[in-house]
């Protein structure tokens, strides 16, 4: 599994996805559009995760094509189905938009399957960083060997 993050605002998630990658030693995480991004949520996590830049949509799905991985969105966009019940592909990379707007329409364009978190309150939505780790933990629950998991 990989993780991609859409920065165009200088996005202040992209720390905290970063830092919960590690956790999940994913293969790499990616931001696409703007290089800078607030390090400072990422606990220093970024030395110990590959984080490759992107500049723009159609970059980025070259590159996740050139490595044979699936994009799926993570959104509440109309025509998602839920990421509770939807199985992930093994091969893939999670793609988030930024807090707020959400996904761009080029990053749902790109998306072989959007899903989107079951909510049950008052908001919209829910930050950008804990709605990575809620999908990075789906697909580990999915995929990942945890009999070498210490606790």
């Amino acid at each position: 599994m990989n993780v991609a993050i859409e920065n165009w605002q200088h996005d202040f998630n992209i720390g905290s996805i970063v830092r919960t990658a590690n956790a999940f030693n994913v293969g790499g995480v990616h931001i696409v559009g703007r290089r800078r991004w607030n390090r400072r949520g990422a606990m220093v996590t970024d030395r110990y995760v590959h984080v490759q830049h992107h500049p723009d949509v159609d970059a980025f799905a070259a590159w996740a094509g050139e490595e044979g991985l699936s994009i799926v969105g993570v959104d509440n966009l109309p025509g998602a189905v839920p990421l509770e019940s939807t199985p992930l592909p093994r091969d893939t990379v999670l793609l988030f938009g930024q807090e707020g707007p959400g996904l761009t329409d080029e990053a749902a364009r790109v998306c072989e399957l959007m899903v989107a978190i079951a909510q049950f309150g008052s908001t919209r939505s829910i930050n950008a960083g804990a709605a990575a780790a809620i999908a990075m933990h789906a697909w580990i629950r999915e995929h990942a060997d945890l009999s070498s998991v210490e606790y």
